[in-house]
């Protein structure tokens, strides 16, 4: 399946699930049938998830592991990681900025005027594994087989470093090992393009049970609050594109197009994690080296989450305009510092965002309660998020290429 029949079925499944979606909701609801048929449809999405899932441990392991061995020695990896690190906390710090400039200027939430909740309410929401000695902890793995089961993107990269940089120590004696577990990671792609055959139906049937469970008026509840937040999301895009173009030149626009296909995947599943494979090999396509590339994208899945840090401002300045809670410059300024530190422990912490959201309205005396306000909406919200992720990851990839000269 070429790339843009792939992109075409992936619209036209998303189009047809909010059409089924609706009339399974408007004309099921009474008699439960549409409980029963979200239930069911969506077997088909979670088996699509767990496929990719599937692949990804692998995948990392052997393209990071190949890429660092044919790196060389540790000083060109401590470059580049320098390089890369660089990138990312000034593009966190950029989204977290923009999410802030934009809610002041198109206050979604002003004009509510909701009463404040009880000081005791909670959104139940788990804020554990967010402090700093949890989080250092968690970045190093115990068992590799145990990170690998659980995805822990994180702890794979931290062992495929270190598998990495004592391979580079043998030479040419692990040369042939090498290129075997190369070719690990092309089997990984192989497998790919199979389970992405599939991705039209997932597609179908995440949206449709999300709209069949709450119905088109959800939308429009919160329309305001969407709208505002995708209109920053736009800027936020222009904004990416246009600092990457600052080194790629023209060739920023071709990757943000030639990235139009992962970045729709990762928008329809709402998952960035479904997006990775294919990321990797338009990034490679775009021609950036394997040994970068595979070092750079695993690492931006836990440190460069553009979307998600818009959103963690934006969010919390809503649920504050909502309450009529009135914030001063300085504190926002300080909510932005303090959401750029906690933000860095969100890695394989479920709905992510949310969680770094509720640890810190608490810290500014917001009602954590707020949460509940979009959780409503946070699946339509996290397609946004999860598609600029993806774009984030890739732009920043061949930016830290370009640095490297390595970049054909």
């Amino acid at each position: 399946m070429t790339s843009t029949k792939l992109t075409n079925y992936i619209l036209g499944a998303m189009l047809l699930g909010i059409l089924v979606g609706y009339l399974v909701n408007r004309h099921g609801a009474d008699s439960g049938f549409s409980v029963q048929y979200v239930t069911y449809i969506s077997i088909l999405t979670d088996v699509f998830l767990r496929l990719i899932k599937m692949i990804i441990a692998p995948l990392v392991f052997a393209t990071m592991a190949v890429g660092i061995a044919r790196m060389g020695d540790a000083s060109t990896i401590g470059r580049v990681g320098l390089k890369t690190f660089a990138w990312f906390i000034s593009m966190s710090t950029v989204s977290l900025l923009l999410g802030l400039v934009m809610v002041n200027l198109l206050h979604p939430g002003v004009g509510l005027d909701l009463a404040l909740p009880d000081v005791a309410a909670s959104s139940s929401i788990n804020k554990g594994g967010l402090n700093l000695p949890d989080f250092v902890k968690h970045i190093f793995p115990t068992s590799i087989m145990d990170a690998m089961a659980k995805n822990e993107i994180l702890q794979i990269v931290v062992f495929s470093v270190f598998f990495g940089v004592a391979a580079a120590s043998f030479g040419e004696r692990a040369a042939e090992f090498i290129r075997n577990l190369d070719m690990l990671s092309h089997i990984m792609l192989k497998i790919t393009t199979a389970v992405m055959k599939f991705a039209p139906v997932a597609v179908f049937a995440a949206v449709s049970s999300v709209v069949a469970e709450n119905g088109l008026s959800i939308l429009l509840t919160y329309g305001k609050f969407m709208f505002s937040f995708y209109a920053a999301i736009v800027v936020l895009w222009i904004v990416i594109i246009a600092i990457s173009a600052i080194f790629l030149k023209k060739r920023a626009l071709k990757l943000a197009w030639m990235l139009r296909e992962p970045a729709l995947l990762a928008f329809t599943t709402a998952s960035s994690e479904a997006a990775y494979p294919l990321t990797l090999e338009q990034l490679e396509r775009f021609g950036c080296k394997n040994k970068i590339a595979s070092f750079v994208l695993p690492v931006g899945y836990s440190f460069n989450l553009d979307g998600s840090m818009m959103y963690c401002t934006f969010a919390a300045i809503f649920i504050a305009q909502v309450y009529g809670i009135e914030m001063s410059t300085s504190q926002q300024l300080l909510m932005l510092l303090v959401l750029m530190v906690t933000s860095k422990g969100i890695a394989g912490v479920p709905r992510a965002s949310l969680v770094v959201i509720a640890a810190t309205l608490s810290q500014f005396h917001l009602p954590e309660a707020g949460i509940l306000l979009i959780l409503g909406v946070d699946h339509f919200l996290d397609m946004a998020r999860s598609a600029t992720n993806v774009l984030g990851n890739g732009m920043a990839t061949a930016v830290i290429s370009k640095w490297e000269g390595e970049l054909s």
